[in-house]
């Protein structure tokens, strides 16, 4: 949506400082900076001078493009001269007249988030285009009247006032550029005096952090190895017991009957210990990992109260799981939302005699978090053992502690979980008043932001690649599955960041860009990309929920489309804007290994991915499952000869128009040449040289339509 704010001719020399001021007075009504609005009417003066100058007239329009924040700014300067003639030097920044006209031209661009020039004998048209400041506020028709009719009241500045204006500009510029110098002499003194300390203390913390990061790898690699050694004799202790209290081998006495059960409770802890233990290693070594997936609160409250039943052995204490109604769905890791909840209930369970263990999960007043609570009415933590108890074996001092002493490692974990989740745990305790445990947890988890991947992958055929610009996870993978086989390969990027790094890296084909991202649109990322000489020719399709086609196409967008996308207008935009061929899948059938190994050879520079059948029946069957775009056929197998096998596929009506290109080393007599030609098969010699063959085969699929030729 484009809404014009005001038009200005020039047909005077007057008209160029009017265009200035306007474009000064728009953009403070519009909330840009003082420094945008210098840069904005300068660049408009600059243009409107050359319109003048070289074309003896035009006109200046300043537009609002877009319906969603932020909005574009764009100014269009149009006249209808002669043109340049030596536009693309000027724009490379080769050329310059005597008139200084070039200066103008890519002064102005500099100083826009984007630039685009038109030129030829009928006139030429220039748009400079501003993203809108983060807190300006949408233009609406109402804001827009408004604007106008602030526009009407203020009265034209004449010349010299426009000048006294500018030298204001400059004397403020200078004023800033003198205090950030001044601040950088200073900050440079400091450095100075800071830096002869730092590097003495650098070589001393880098020795300790190498003892310290040795001694956690240590740590995590011995806990690892000994839960896993105690693992087995526990196992066989508890097995051995189980035994035992069945009579499996005969009766118990009492005496004994209590002596087994005290061994069997021991062995219980001293696993449950080993089990925490373990959990630990892994999240400290990172070897832990999130399985994200949609669950809802309610399922998850219906199964912990069924697993924590039977730790329900004292009448005096109620479980109670308040009605989790309004809960949007989680997206996260079911089972170690259930393993921190299941930590807390159990500690509240063992350290509260009577009243209640209540639990409860809301919506954070941001929206976008789950807050669990696990409140109990038990004997309460004093406020200086609140971080103690999140310490690995730490544990308060009280007569309950010792009849119901656990490992220790409950809520350490359940934190180290939680945070691995994206979020908190946090306890608010007072002795005697019971505790609440809040653990909150992401809706949506958020895979930890890694450094975005390069690829090895341009200039091979078969791997295009296309930077996905995607913070969904599930919207990623639809991407990759669009695109498995096609020929283009995926480069993940979850934030503009990533995406920054990743065209610093390489240079994609083409970017799949989303506008929403968590926590930031990409409005200027595109702006940028068009804006950057270096990535500018790369093809951007814009997929959004964002229905704001005009400004993402103003913003130099190849193409826009609104989620969900469908896979076909997906691959026809990406193989239209990049010239890549569409990748074609080819079977082999042949009895012989070498021959298959020469045909694989004879198509390694062309698109296609081969697969290969060792006999006619198997090619017949792979024929059917794969339905492949072409097939290269040997004539004599010993199972099927490949005659009979192209008889077979022109019957069957999945199987029938697929191309079929003989290469076989018979001389044919001309019967068959003539019933091979009638079912449709190309014929390729294999004793042919190899460029003969591979000639013949690009003749083949070229003429089936798969290849151009």
């Amino acid at each position: 949506m484009s809404v014009a704010v005001l038009s200005l001719p020039i047909k005077h020399e007057h008209d160029i400082v009017a265009a200035r001021q306007r474009a000064r007075q728009i953009t403070e009504l519009l909330g840009f900076d003082v420094q945008e609005q210098t840069r904005v009417a300068t660049a408009v003066s600059e243009i409107a001078r050359n319109a003048f100058t070289y074309a003896g007239a035009g006109k200046v329009d300043f537009l609002v493009e877009g319906k969603t924040s932020p909005q574009l700014f764009v100014v269009c300067i149009s006249d209808t001269g002669p043109g340049i003639a030596d536009l693309p030097r000027i724009m490379e920044g080769r050329y310059k007249s005597a008139t200084g006209m070039g200066l103008g031209i890519t002064g102005a661009r500099r100083l826009m988030d984007q630039f685009a020039i038109e030129s030829s004998e009928r006139g030429t048209s220039v748009s400079l285009k501003k993203i809108f400041p983060r807190q300006a506020a949408a233009v609406t028709p109402a804001r827009l009247a408004r604007i106008a009719g602030d526009l009407a009241r203020q009265r034209p500045q004449n010349p010299l006032e426009e000048i006294q204006q500018q030298n204001q500009e400059l004397v403020r510029t200078l004023e800033e550029l003198r205090a950030r110098q001044e601040d950088l002499v200073r900050l440079n003194a400091e450095l100075e005096d800071t830096n002869r300390g730092v590097v003495a203390l650098y070589a001393e913390l880098d020795e300790k952090a190498d003892h310290l990061r040795r001694a956690d790898e240590l740590k995590s690699r011995f806990l690892s190895n000994m839960s896993h050694e105690f693992r087995t004799p526990l196992n066989a202790i508890r097995a051995l017991t189980e035994v035992l209290l069945r009579r499996m081998d005969g009766p118990l006495g009492p005496e004994q009957e209590v002596e087994v059960g005290y061994i069997r409770k021991a062995t219980d802890q001293l696993s449950e210990l080993v089990e925490d233990l373990l959990d630990l290693a892994k999240v400290e070594a990172g070897k832990i990992s999130v399985r994200p997936a949609e669950f809802d609160v309610a399922s998850l409250f219906s199964s912990l109260r069924g697993m924590l039943r039977p730790l329900l052995v004292n009448e005096s204490v109620s479980l109670v799981f308040e009605d989790p109604r309004g809960l949007p769905t989680l997206t996260t890791d079911e089972g170690k939302v259930s393993q921190i909840l299941r930590n807390l209930l159990s500690n509240a369970l063992k350290f509260t005699e009577r009243g209640e263990v209540r639990v409860s999960a809301a919506l954070a007043p941001a929206g976008d978090t789950v807050v669990f609570s696990v409140a109990d009415t038990g004997i309460g933590i004093g406020a200086d053992d609140h971080e103690r108890i999140f310490q690995e074996f730490g544990q308060v001092d009280n007569p309950i502690q010792s009849r119901v002493r656990g490992t220790g490692l409950g809520l350490p974990l359940s934190r180290k979980l939680a945070t691995l989740l994206g979020g908190t745990l946090t306890v608010h305790s007072e002795p005697g008043a019971g505790s609440t445990f809040r653990a909150t947890i992401p809706i949506v988890y958020a895979e930890r932001e890694p450094v975005a991947p390069v690829v090895e992958c341009e200039g091979d055929p078969l791997h295009v690649p296309v930077l996905v610009v995607e913070d969904n996870p599930q919207e990623m993978l639809v991407y990759e599955k669009f695109l498995k086989g096609s020929g283009f390969q995926v480069v993940r990027a979850l934030t503009t960041r990533q995406a920054r790094h990743a065209l610093s890296q390489l240079r994609p084909a083409a970017i799949v860009l989303d506008i929403l991202l968590r926590g930031e649109d990409s409005w200027t990322l595109l702006a940028d990309i068009k804006n950057d000489p270096s990535t500018r020719d790369i093809p951007v399709l814009v997929v959004s929920t964002v229905d704001d086609q005009r400004k993402g196409l103003a913003l130099g967008a190849d193409g826009y489309a609104i989620k969900p996308v469908e896979r076909r207008w997906l691959l026809d935009q990406l193989r239209l804007l990049t010239g890549k061929q569409p990748i074609r899948r080819v079977l082999v059938i042949d009895d012989d290994e070498i021959s298959r190994y020469l045909v694989r050879g004879f198509l390694d520079d062309l698109p296609c991915v081969i697969s290969e059948a060792s006999g006619g029946e198997e090619g017949l069957r792979r024929a059917r499952q794969d339905a492949p775009d072409a097939i290269f056929l040997d004539l004599v197998m010993p199972d099927l000869s490949g005659l009979d096998v192209l008889e077979r596929l022109r019957a069957e009506p999945g199987t029938k128009e697929i191309p079929v290109v003989v290469v076989t080393s018979r001389s044919l007599a001309d019967g068959e040449r003539r019933r091979l030609e009638a079912l449709g098969a190309a014929i390729v010699s294999k004793g042919s040289p190899r460029d003969v063959i591979v000639d013949g085969i690009r003749s083949a699929l070229a003429a089936a339509g798969l290849l151009t030729p």
